[in-house]
């Protein structure tokens, strides 16, 4: 991700973000094995969405939220599972987009190895995609412009290859219509 790339993302409200995430790639670099995935589900949250963790101000928990465009935000839910987030809007307002799905592109013989699952299975969900790339706490924070976790921009998806729907696996605000996904991909979590 280049300083203009960042700034793109400062401009941008999550639900813009979410939208224009897809097809962007991760590059994760793991005992010097580049690992690449494509961008195909995301879901936008900020602090004025009751399922945010950014909803109730900045905490110890979702401080990153709150921080620069262009960061990761990594939690651990449900006492078992990582799911990343990528920081985006303006720097004090709590927002960010959840990765919920990416189609493998390079290093799939680690992400197997990683996931003990090969094909869709292995990326089509928040927690597999963190599991295949190996993220977790201690990459909460880091700058997307930097090994071994990067984000690489890509070319915004035209409008009629975008599916956008309510979001998934929540409570509260769920019916928001701020869950984008490539509507012919077949690594998405959930059509």
């Amino acid at each position: 991700m280049t300083e203009h790339e960042r700034e793109l993302l400062e401009g941008m409200d999550a639900v813009t973000a979410a939208r224009r995430l897809l097809g962007c790639e991760l590059v994760r670099t793991i005992e010097s094995r580049e690992l690449r995935v494509r961008i195909v589900e995301t879901e936008a949250y900020d602090q004025t969405d009751a399922a945010s963790h950014s909803y109730n101000g900045r905490t110890q928990r979702a401080d990153v939220m709150f921080g620069p465009a262009g960061h990761l935000y990594v939690y651990f839910t449900y006492g078992m599972h990582h799911c990343c987030n990528i920081v985006a809007g303006e720097e004090g307002f709590g927002s960010g987009v959840l990765i919920r799905a990416a189609e493998p592109i390079e290093g799939l013989d680690v992400m197997e190895v990683r996931r003990g699952r090969s094909g869709h299975e292995m990326t089509n969900g928040p927690a597999k995609l963190c599991q295949a790339l190996g993220i977790d706490r201690r990459l909460n924070g880091h700058d997307l412009a930097k090994s071994p976790m990067r984000l690489e921009m890509r070319p915004a998806l035209p409008a009629q290859a975008v599916t956008a729907t309510t979001r998934i696996g929540i409570s509260k605000a769920a019916d928001m219509p701020w869950r984008f996904y490539v509507t012919d991909s077949g690594f998405v979590s959930k059509r």
